[in-house]
């Protein structure tokens, strides 16, 4: 299989500059109040934000994987300004009033889906934008919405394997100052939330596939986390639909088994959703 971390695939990508490795991120989003609201996943977001220009390089362009972009085939935003997607319902007018204005990248877009053989990988010139599984989290990181941002879509019909594989091949873009981000959460299920849960508080299903998890992170065991059907009920409470799961396997995909994880957010929103969250390299 063709990866883009071939000589050949990097070779197209005249849009960026080779730059130290870049960090890889998997971020658990929860509930899209968490753009604006003043608590302790916004403040740790604004805090990763932080470290970029300082620990980390600042990135020349951010790769985001949301879980809510699900296609029949995968996509990248092809769009000079990729508009801002409220898709969501029932919440507080300042939610929908908020817009993140960053630029995209087409160029580096087609490079990128030119680099990658198998699967094919189209563009969207105009369908699509930033969800909010990519700006309630790039907000707080990067307010001033400066640095170009593509989405990468998932192919929900596919098997989570071609997932985990798909990220593999995104693995050489570390290397050209791109900052990949999986979006979605460990454990999600609205069917089973209570609003009123502390954020230490959860179901034993979601504690106990939350940790499975984890522990498959923290091993540096990646190519498991593929099999997580295989967990039986406990992963099938844990993720009814698995499309918050999905963004993971592109992440994980992304990273070198050696490299370890620095977790945060180690916590439950509404008891049912694992808001942990990773950082490699």
């Amino acid at each position: 299989m063709t990866t883009i971390a071939d000589a050949a695939a990097l070779d197209q990508l005249k849009s960026l500059k080779k730059t130290e490795r870049m960090p890889v991120l998997f971020i658990g989003h929860g509930s899209p109040m968490n753009a604006i609201e003043d608590n302790e996943f916004r403040q740790s977001w604004q805090a990763l934000g932080k470290e970029f220009g300082t620990k980390f390089p600042r990135p020349q362009l951010i790769l985001c994987i949301s879980a809510h972009w699900l296609t029949r085939g995968w996509y990248l935003t092809g769009m000079d300004k990729p508009k801002t997607i409220h898709d969501f319902g029932g919440f507080p007018q300042e939610l929908f009033d908020q817009q993140y204005p960053a630029p995209g990248a087409p160029a580096v877009a087609l490079e990128i889906s030119q680099g990658i053989k198998q699967p094919a990988v189209g563009l969207d010139k105009q369908e699509w934008g930033l969800d909010h599984g990519t700006w309630s989290v790039l907000k707080p990181m990067f307010p001033q919405a400066d640095i170009p941002v593509v989405q990468l879509s998932m192919d929900y019909n596919r098997p989570p394997a071609e997932h985990f594989a798909l990220g593999r091949q995104l693995k050489g873009l570390r290397d050209r100052g791109v900052l990949i981000v999986g979006s979605g959460n460990i454990v999600h299920n609205l069917r089973a939330t209570q609003r009123s849960a502390a954020s230490n508080q959860a179901y034993d299903w979601a504690i106990e596939f939350d940790k499975t998890i984890g522990d498959y992170l923290q091993k540096g065991n990646l190519a498991a986390l593929a099999d997580f059907q295989k967990l039986g009920q406990v992963a099938q409470l844990a993720h009814p639909t698995y499309d918050h799961y999905l963004p993971l396997l592109h992440a994980a995909g992304a990273v070198d088994a050696k490299e370890a994880p620095r977790f945060f957010n180690n916590l439950f929103q509404a008891a049912s959703i694992s808001m942990r969250s990773v950082v490699w390299g």
